[in-house]
């Protein structure tokens, strides 16, 4: 298990049953690097995977 499949974990368990938009989640993403600026290029990568995830499907 990596250290980050406890935060995953954690996160499916307390808010597993919420529904959120997209634009919810990057408002959240802004917030968190606004005030953690060290993870800037780990949360770049993750948005531009999830908004890549059906690139795959249309080729």
């Amino acid at each position: 298990m990596y250290d980050t499949d406890r935060g995953i974990e954690e996160l499916e368990r307390r808010r597993g049953e919420e529904e959120v938009s997209f634009a919810w989640l990057s408002d959240r993403l802004r917030t968190f690097t606004d005030l953690n600026p060290e993870f800037e290029t780990a949360v770049d990568r993750l948005a531009t995977w999830l908004a890549r995830l059906d690139d795959d499907e249309d080729e």
